[in-house]
């Protein structure tokens, strides 16, 4: 079993689902008393949060590129980060270090591919829904051409996040409010939903939208039990 290397806490509230999740994949994978290796490096996120506010994501890309070479050199055989905003600095992450960084996009949209799904509603932080790196991704490596809501409703998708998921708290009148951008989207031909950013799974999932959803959290976690369980010790790399 290869190690698994969390770069966490952003934030710690969904971290917790990968930790889990990871877990209770192996578990059930291998039988018995089996459990992950897994080592996290987990960070304050406050600090974090300031400096996507401050644009200084050059800052943030050396914080976190840091925090996966520790995980590298305590015996990480890939790095995972927690978090579908921070992959904007996934190169900078995978240039840190020789082992490979499971992207959560790509993983997202393999998913995304196989079900035949090909205008998805991405649900995610602004940062996510306006920027280029993720929605790039997606359509340049899986052919995704994903939608995102208008920008009144990505403002109200991006607030929720931030001021409440992250914090733990789930309101109804929030899920309802995710559910009547899901509607509208779907009015406007989207066939699917992506949980683009890992807190969003909190709040809503399959049993409330009624078009093939697609949990980033949770395939992303998937995919490293994926990795640590393979037989062959050969050399991966994902292409960020």
């Amino acid at each position: 079993m290869r190690t698994i290397g969390l770069l966490g806490g952003m934030s710690w509230e969904s971290t917790a689902v990968y930790y889990r999740r990871i877990n209770e994949q192996t578990r059930d994978r291998l039988g018995g008393l089996h459990s992950a290796e897994v080592l996290m490096r987990s960070v304050d996120f406050d600090k974090i949060v300031a400096l996507q506010q401050a644009d200084a994501w050059d800052k943030a890309g050396t914080v976190l590129a840091g925090f996966a070479r520790d995980l590298e050199a305590a015996g990480a055989a890939c790095v995972v980060i927690c978090t579908n905003t921070m992959h904007k600095l996934a190169d900078t992450v995978q240039s840190a270090v020789t082992v490979p960084l499971l992207h959560i996009a790509d993983v997202t949209g393999q998913a995304v591919k196989a079900a035949g799904v090909k205008r998805p509603l991405l649900l995610a932080t602004r940062y996510t829904m306006e920027q280029d790196f993720y929605l790039s991704q997606l359509r340049v490596k899986h052919g995704i051409a994903a939608m995102v809501p208008d920008p009144e409703d990505r403002t109200s998708v991006h607030d929720i996040i931030f001021g409440e998921l992250c914090r733990g708290i789930v309101l109804e009148q929030s899920r309802q409010r995710y559910l009547d951008v899901i509607a509208k989207a779907r009015a406007a031909g989207a066939d699917g939903v992506i949980l683009g950013c890992t807190e969003i799974g909190l709040l809503i999932g399959p049993d409330h939208i009624g078009l093939p959803t697609f949990d980033s959290t949770l395939l992303h976690a998937d995919s490293a039990v994926d990795f640590a369980l393979e037989q062959s010790d050969a050399p991966r790399r994902n292409a960020a």
